[in-house]
């Protein structure tokens, strides 16, 4: 069974899917992405799909899959590399990829990943600026 690389770079791990995906092998990137999310602390996944010819349900449902478990372990998900052939069959297959990002390159999905973090990180200091200015 071939195992898809996920490589860290910074807060963000990569994933390039360069092989077909089999249900072993989705299951196999479900668990070591998770897995590398929890020992890295990353809050990013970048999956490209740039060598992927076709996305059916399948892919489309594993993607989503993904997404969903890395948000729980609090990281957002970006799909990158998605041609244009592939963005038809999945609107014609009714997938709409939920929780799932996308940008046309690894460089934009990395930017997407930072702005949302800059986000959060904007809000939380509106929250703590709230909590410490409140009177009881």
């Amino acid at each position: 069974m071939e195992r898809v690389p996920i490589l860290k770079i910074g807060d963000i791990l990569l994933v390039s899917i360069q092989v077909d995906m089999s249900d072993q092998t989705a299951i196999q990137l479900q668990e070591d992405l998770a897995e590398r999310i929890v020992a890295t602390g990353c809050h990013g996944v970048i999956i490209d799909i740039t060598a992927l010819d076709i996305v059916d349900s399948f892919v489309g449902r594993m993607l989503s899959t993904i997404a969903s478990i890395s948000k729980v372990l609090d990281a957002e998900t970006v799909v990158v590399g998605m041609r244009p052939a592939v963005a038809i069959t999945l609107v014609e297959l009714g997938l709409s990829l939920n929780g799932i990002r996308t940008a046309l390159n690894v460089e934009r999905g990395m930017e997407l990943i930072a702005a949302s973090r800059r986000d959060e990180w904007d809000e939380a200091d509106v929250d703590e600026d709230a909590e410490t200015t409140a009177t009881p």
